[in-house]
């Protein structure tokens, strides 16, 4: 960390979480260096890692996610982020695909990981975050306490892989997206400057997931290079109110949130709410209606600036300061990028015209890009045409530099910020013997942009079962099968499954 090697910002507030409960921690970024070089002893003694191994992280907003992440900077150990809602299955394929040789979890995905170990032929090194000891398992805990403060950091080459994320493509299981020590680590320079509004004096608080990718961009990278505070609240589930409440309670000057939050919060009406210190509000992962965007500012007095990037990128265009907020637009690209709009051969479109959206890599590829996807060189080389990268998405690019997003190339859903491919959903129905096809596809939702839409043609020998007794048998199904954000909730009605989350169920019955 930049703050440390200087220490023109040692005593300056670094992190700072809250949980419901009225507990905190601070750190100043004196403090989180100090628990970081503990950390990374924790990881390079007891653990047994070393440079160059991956370690899968599975845990909640916790502080324990943030020194982690630090410790494997500082040992060159690669870090695989995941979300707490995996199940076991989820979890054995990313142990299995990224052949990681540790794993940290917290209490609630002990039980997941145990279940399933035997199948891990390269996992050695299991490390829980509790109160408490589990059979097998190292506690971080106590050998934090134990460890000593001094750690020399590794000098990392900035084309060295520092972490993998996990992302849903529309075919086939999650890819592996690899970034270097220099794409993360200092691409967010200007957008966290110019769109996130980041400097010193910063509170920022953004309520992803860590298993999410905009947590690195919103939650470590961004800030602390610009030595801003990362506020984090623990917020086991959303609720907007909550969500509403803390910006009144604590001195954020910065919000960040997806777009499906804003559409909630408007609903509760934040005219009610006064913000004493919140300036500057951001929104990503999908795109934001612009009616949404009226109804925050007719609420609050705040424009919400959206930004548009992929797990792939750092953030690749942005509605910034200083600049014309078009409602609806995902603003002009963002530096590094030159971004454009191009057609099937790689030519670039004109203002108006529908196209790819694509970075320019050629003569010489963008430090913050994606270095591949591991062990898929064809998926690698699917996303070069002719002097471009393409993104997938599909956009019109205006007369004043504006991108204006269609949507996707492929068949991704985007349901509330979170990636979902059918595939994945697909596989999960089929392994119920009920079911002998699926179709996984996306539906408008007016709150959270898409869910996930699934049709379905049942065995003979389950038409005569109770629609209801066979719902709820496939929901218990599919929440052994796969991560919450994907599987159907609440029934109403005998032919039709309102999912108040993600889904839509429509029966098929075959004649």
């Amino acid at each position: 960390m930049q703050e440390e090697k200087d220490g023109k910002r040692a005593h300056h507030p670094a992190f700072w979480w809250v949980n419901s409960q009225n507990k905190e921690v601070k750190w100043s970024f004196e403090e989180l260096a100090f628990l970081s070089r503990k950390a990374a002893n924790v990881l390079s003694g007891p653990c047994g890692l070393q440079r160059g191994d991956r370690v899968l992280i599975i845990l909640p907003r916790i502080p324990e996610w943030w020194l982690l992440i630090l410790a494997c900077m500082r040992t060159g150990i690669i870090f695989i982020p995941g979300t707490p809602q995996l199940t076991a299955k989820d979890i054995s394929y990313r142990i299995q695909a990224s052949k990681a040789q540790g794993i940290v979890v917290a209490e609630q995905s002990v039980n997941a990981v145990d279940s399933i170990i035997a199948e891990c032929k390269f996992l050695k090194t299991k490390l829980v975050v509790s109160d408490r000891g589990r059979a097998g398992w190292l506690k971080f805990n106590d050998l934090l306490q134990a460890a000593s403060g001094d750690h020399d950091c590794i000098k990392s080459r900035s084309e060295e892989l520092m972490l993998i994320y996990f992302t849903s493509g529309s075919t086939g299981l999650p890819k592996m997206v690899e970034h270097c020590h220099s794409s993360y680590g200092i691409g967010f320079t200007s957008s966290g400057r110019h769109w996130m509004n980041l400097s010193s004096s910063t509170v920022f608080w953004n309520t992803s997931d860590p298993g999410w990718v905009k947590t690195a961009w919103s939650n470590l990278f961004g800030p602390w290079i610009h030595g801003s505070c990362v506020f984090v609240h623990h917020l086991p589930q959303f609720e907007p109110t909550v969500i509403l409440n803390t910006l009144v309670k604590y001195p954020i000057t910065t919000f960040c949130t997806a777009p499906t939050a804003f559409r909630m919060m408007v609903q509760h009406n934040a005219t009610s709410y006064k913000f004493r210190s919140l300036k500057h509000c951001v929104t990503g992962g999908e795109p934001l209606n612009p009616e949404v965007f009226q109804q925050w500012k007719t609420q609050t007095g705040l424009d919400i600036y959206e930004g548009y990037g992929q797990t792939e990128t750092v953030t690749i265009c942005a509605n910034v300061q200083g600049m014309k907020i078009k409602s609806g637009s995902m603003g002009r690209a963002s530096p590094p990028y030159d971004v454009q709009v191009v057609d099937d051969e790689g030519n670039i479109q004109p203002p108006g015209k529908e196209g790819d959206v694509a970075i320019r890599t050629k003569p010489k590829r963008p430090f913050c890009l994606f270095l591949k996807y591991t062990d898929n060189p064809e998926k690698t080389a699917a996303t070069e045409r002719g002097d471009f990268y393409i993104t997938g998405d599909r956009a019109v690019k205006d007369e004043e530099g504006y991108f204006w997003f269609v949507g996707r190339s492929d068949d991704i859903i985007n349901s509330s910020g979170y990636r979902i491919g059918p595939f994945e959903v697909e596989s999960a129905l089929m392994e119920h013997p009920a079911v002998v096809e699926s179709a996984v596809v996306s539906s408008p939702d007016p709150i959270r942009g898409e869910v996930v839409k699934a049709f379905i043609i049942l065995s003979p020998a389950f038409l005569s079962h109770d629609p209801e007794a066979l719902i709820q048998e496939l929901q218990d199904h599919l929440k052994k099968s796969t991560a919450p954000y994907k599987y159907p909730r609440k029934a109403s009605g005998r032919r039709k499954l309102w999912v108040d989350e993600w889904m839509d169920v429509w029966w098929l019955w075959e004649t």
